[in-house]
């Protein structure tokens, strides 16, 4: 204690505080403990002469442990009478001044609790900070960080539409009993139920969303014998009775249709944070848990080179800091520097989740390891391409086998040793073209990898390019979703635009959550969670918006590429126009795996059964009664052709366009998934064993087969994951013959190869994260590559300029 040497003090034990009651018994045991001395209500008195206390009234009473003056030869004395008092109080101890000194008495806890109003947090242990355990937990919500709560923009999905005319879904005059109360509402409150929500008086919206509180309000009832009663009493309010009704039914069927209208939100108790009120008040260099947890990796990376803790704080913290440091360290070399460390892993892409786990190997230093990664390149640009190749090198210097597959132009040269498979895809590959150095590859005349590696082949940049006319244009005006700093940004009309910019800049906030979200809820009356921005303008010009993702076509066996395109329908025509189908009595139905009759019922048209392992993923395994053809013995006897519904089924797509080359309601369809190339995709093949990109594909290749309206808005993500060098020029083509029939295509990109070929370029930046969300550079390929201030423009630049160098010479 740094106090005044000769100050006279005494050490007082709280033992009461705040008491009614004569407290005899206590005053006694303290006295045959050997105390001579108490404190009562802020006076001490001799144990020989206690005053009377009043039992009626609330007394404070501190035993005094000790007496003394302080000097420098008192420490053991003092430490010895400090533990008596904690034990005596039960961990709290009271140092009080006499002889009239003007001093503040000082308080000492030994428990993690305030010693004025008594608040006391746990032992600050790992745990305490962790929002998966549930000492750290916030209790509001578990610590999930949100809640979920009936969205008022989702009950009420029509608001154009007035209250009758069902507004609010339930509650319109196909519900006897709610639109009823409705009509009660509005003869009290002088509103007509036929006006369109939105022109409804604010108080009123808000009482028939959130009820009327204590006042009552009369209803008109119907009896069971058709009579009509009346009742006076508050109106609940629909979001209180949804609110009800989800938590009090039994129903899973009710409880599912109810869960469409839930949103989530923050939880207003932890903020998000997901940790309880104790974990969020501990600080380490003015900055609490969810604090740090909320800066980027660059951010945190700054904060911890900065941090400065003196003494025996910095002799804790030492080995801790240097770990956090290695370990962020790695991440940002990964290119994930823009992520801030709280974010959600559902909201990562799979090229983001996939480097994350990079950079946990790379910090655990093993050696001796097989690492196998699959295109781990997908949404990087290639600033962070280069960070994520001199990763893999590392892994490699420490003694590891590292094992990519992946189709990026600059992974491949940077390898020390190549294997090309092929020379085509599906039943014309599984062979293998060419093995050794990326210069042995670039060689062999044989590989098409090779060709595109020494330039023999390349995507060739457009002689010209359509300019974008200004009257025809989407116009996003004040964007500010996520990291986009008031972003305005012109979609031109009528062409073929990519959307560039290091990894995290903003690219996906700008086109699919903000673009999108709007448009579709404008043009499709899509229920989506758009990002926020202060308008957009010239969406009249368009019809139709589409976001071709790489989400699945189905999650089930019985959706495939036949199903989801519309060629699953004319193929059943077909059979159930062979005369013996005819004779049969067979319609187009028989041939259709998703209803009884033709299918095999023992699997319901899977082919199929799946094996429930409960704690394991489920096990599907072929179905023994039809082999896996998924159809009957009596179906598959009916022939077109010589083939049976499964074996064309389990034709590819370029077999299948041979096949039916004379059938124009197939034949169409077949083309298009050639032209996006999918030729050695099976027709039947389960939706399930489809990469995204596949996927993606199958999407665009039903739009391609759509009548052609021209005045559609396509919107892409990254549509060359998983595509070779030669599939994306394939892929291109798609684009371009989009782009011709006057369609908007907007590509969210970093492949340079397709970034050359735009007709538009919106390049956002400077950097990821914090640093990006403004528009860098916008204009044709050739005016960003000829700007200063982008990071596409410096990797495009070389692709166009006219000496390009030649990839690898042979």
């Amino acid at each position: 204690l740094r106090l005044p040497e000769g100050l006279a003090a005494a050490l007082l034990a709280p033992v009461v505080s705040e008491r009614k009651g004569e407290q005899l018994e206590l005053l006694e045991d303290l006295a045959a403990q050997g105390f001579v001395r108490v404190r009562i209500d802020g006076r001490i008195h001799e144990m020989e002469a206690l005053p009377q206390l009043d039992g009626k009234k609330k007394h404070t009473i501190e035993a005094v442990v000790d007496r003394m003056r302080i000097r420098p030869d008192a420490a053991q004395r003092l430490a010895e009478s400090f533990e008596t008092a904690l034990r005596l109080s039960g961990g709290l101890a009271r140092l009080a001044f006499l002889e009239g000194e003007a001093r503040d008495e000082l308080v000492f806890s030994s428990r993690h609790a305030c010693p004025v109003c008594g608040y006391s947090v746990p032992p600050l242990e790992p745990k305490l900070f962790s929002f998966n355990n549930p000492t750290g937990a916030c209790p509001s919500c578990d610590g999930l960080g949100v809640q979920e709560f009936f969205d008022p923009q989702r009950v009420v999905l029509h608001p154009h539409l007035s209250l009758a005319g069902g507004a609010v879904r339930g509650w319109d005059r196909r519900n006897d009993h709610y639109f009823h109360l409705i009509q009660s509402l509005a003869k009290h409150y002088g509103f007509d139920i036929e006006t369109p929500w939105t022109e409804l008086p604010e108080h009123v919206r808000h009482v028939l969303l959130h009820g009327s509180g204590t006042e009552a309000i009369e209803f008109s009832y119907r009896e069971e014998a058709g009579r009509r009663s009346r009742k006076r009493h508050a109106f609940e309010g629909i979001l209180p009775n949804l609110t009800r009704r989800y938590r009090e039914t039994e129903s899973p069927m009710v409880r599912e249709e109810l869960a469409r209208y839930l949103g989530v939100r923050p939880c207003p108790e932890c903020q998000g944070t997901r940790l309880n009120r104790a974990a969020r008040f501990v600080f380490v260099a003015g900055r609490t848990l969810p604090e740090l947890a909320h800066l980027t990796v660059g951010r945190a990376l700054e904060f911890l080179g900065q941090l400065a803790l003196a003494g025996w704080r910095g002799e804790v913290a030492g080995k801790i800091v240097k770990g956090m440091v290695e370990r962020l360290r790695f991440l940002s070399d990964v290119g994930l520097d823009y992520l801030t460390l709280d974010r959600s892993a559902e909201t990562l892409s799979g090229g983001e989740s996939q480097r994350i786990r990079l950079a946990s190997q790379v910090g655990s230093g093993l050696t001796g390891v097989m690492y196998i990664l699959d295109e781990p390149s997908i949404g990087l640009h290639q600033r962070d391409n280069r960070r994520l190749l001199a990763t893999l090198k590392q892994l490699r210097d420490l003694g590891n086998t590292v094992i990519v597959v992946e189709h990026d132009e600059e992974a491949i040269r940077e390898a020390d040793h190549v294997v090309d498979l092929g020379p085509g895809a599906g039943a014309h590959g599984g062979h293998l073209v060419a093995q050794g150095t990326p210069r042995d590859i670039a060689a062999n005349p044989a590989s098409v990898t090779g060709q595109y590696l020494a330039g023999r082949r390349r995507i060739e940049v457009p002689g010209l390019r359509i300019r974008p006319d200004p009257a025809r244009q989407i116009r996003i005006v004040g964007a500010h979703g996520n990291n986009l700093a008031q972003v305005t940004a012109q979609i031109p009309l009528g062409l073929f635009s990519c959307v560039t910019g290091v990894s995290g800049s903003g690219k996906s906030t700008l086109i699919v959550d903000t673009l999108f979200g709007h448009t579709a809820a404008r043009l499709n009356g899509a229920r989506v969670e758009a990002a926020p921005c202060e308008r957009i303008e010239g969406l009249e010009q368009i019809d139709r918006v589409i976001d071709i993702d790489q989400s699945p076509i189905g999650r089930t066996p019985r959706s495939n590429p036949a199903t989801y395109t519309g060629l699953f329908a004319p193929l059943r025509e077909l059979f159930a126009a062979v005369p013996e189908a005819r004779a049969r009595g067979y319609d187009s139905g028989r041939f259709s795996f998703n209803v009884k009759g033709g299918r095999c019922e023992a699997c319901q048209g899977d082919g199929v059964i799946r094996v429930e392992m409960h704690f394991l993923p489920d096990v599907y395994v072929p179905c023994d009664v039809c082999g896996g053809k998924r159809y009957n013995r009596e179906t598959l006897e009916i022939r077109y052709r010589g083939k049976n519904i499964h074996e064309v089924l389990d034709m590819t797509v370029e077999d299948a366009a041979r096949f039916f080359q004379n059938v124009p309601a197939a034949a169409g369809k077949l083309q298009t998934l050639t032209d996006v190339g999918l030729s050695y995709v099976r027709l039947g093949q389960n939706a399930t064993t489809l990469s995204g990109g596949e996927a993606q594909r199958v999407k665009l290749s039903r739009e391609l087969a759509k009548r052609a309206t021209g005045k559609t808005l396509y919107i892409l993500d990254e549509p060359t994951t998983g595509l070779h060098f030669h599939d994306v020029e394939q892929l291109l083509h798609v684009l371009h013959r989009l782009r011709d029939e006057g369609n908007t295509v907007v590509v969210i990109e970093h492949n340079l190869d397709v970034i050359k070929t735009a007709d538009w370029v919106i390049d956002l930046g400077p950097e990821g994260g914090e640093g990006g969300g403004e528009i860098v550079a916008t204009g044709t390929p050739e005016d960003i590559a000829a700007g200063e201030a982008s990071w596409t423009g410096k990797y495009l630049r070389p692709l166009l300029a006219p000496e390009r160098r030649s990839a690898i010479s042979a």
